[in-house]
């Protein structure tokens, strides 16, 4: 990933500028971009995506959203994450909320997928920030090792192989997925 300006950004500015073609995020008020992901990392975004839209068709809890949507983690300098797929709940985000803006909200579940190029140092570093900005899980997937690995809740994390089923029974009730699934 690559430093595109040297002079710090609020997120409010980094939302109100133009497109610019390419994957970029805010970290610590500067514009970072990153390589577009290979179809394996798209793949996997659309079935976490598919799969919790498919949960919440019967479950009207909250919405899901992807494609790199805006999360907030960090003020003073902000840090804007692209989060592969996120989860918030109504109570969190109300029904109805449709903000073309980066909101002060924070989703209860964030999805990263891996990509070939991304490094454990740096993940783990988003990890924290979005577990410090009040989300309750942050789950890697990895598909070159087919695990999930879930960060959050209490205790070390939880990595999780093929056959084991992904859940968040505290915020996802009656949710449940086979990792591989994910791989297919």
């Amino acid at each position: 990933m690559a430093t595109v300006e040297q002079t710090l950004i609020t997120a409010e500015e980094f939302g109100n500028r133009p497109d610019g073609g390419s994957r970029e995020e805010l970290v610590r008020g500067r514009i970072v971009l990153s390589p577009p992901p290979n179809r394996g990392h798209g793949f996997t975004c659309i079935e976490v995506g598919f799969h919790l839209r498919l949960y919440l068709e019967d479950h009207r809890l909250g919405r899901v959203y992807g494609n790199d949507a805006g999360i907030v983690v960090g003020r003073d300098p902000d840090t804007v994450r692209g989060a592969d797929v996120a989860y918030y709940s109504y109570a969190r985000l109300p029904q109805g909320s449709r903000s073309t803006s980066y909101g002060p909200e924070i989703p209860e579940l964030v999805f990263e997928v891996k990509s070939p190029s991304d490094r454990w140092p740096k993940i783990l570093a988003k990890v924290a920030e979005y577990l410090n900005a009040g989300v309750l899980f942050v789950t890697v997937l990895d598909p070159d090792a087919e695990v999930a690995v879930v960060y959050g809740g209490e205790g070390p994390p939880r990595t999780l192989g093929r056959d084991d089923e992904l859940t968040y029974p505290d915020v996802l009730p009656g949710f449940a997925v086979t990792v591989g699934r994910l791989f297919e």
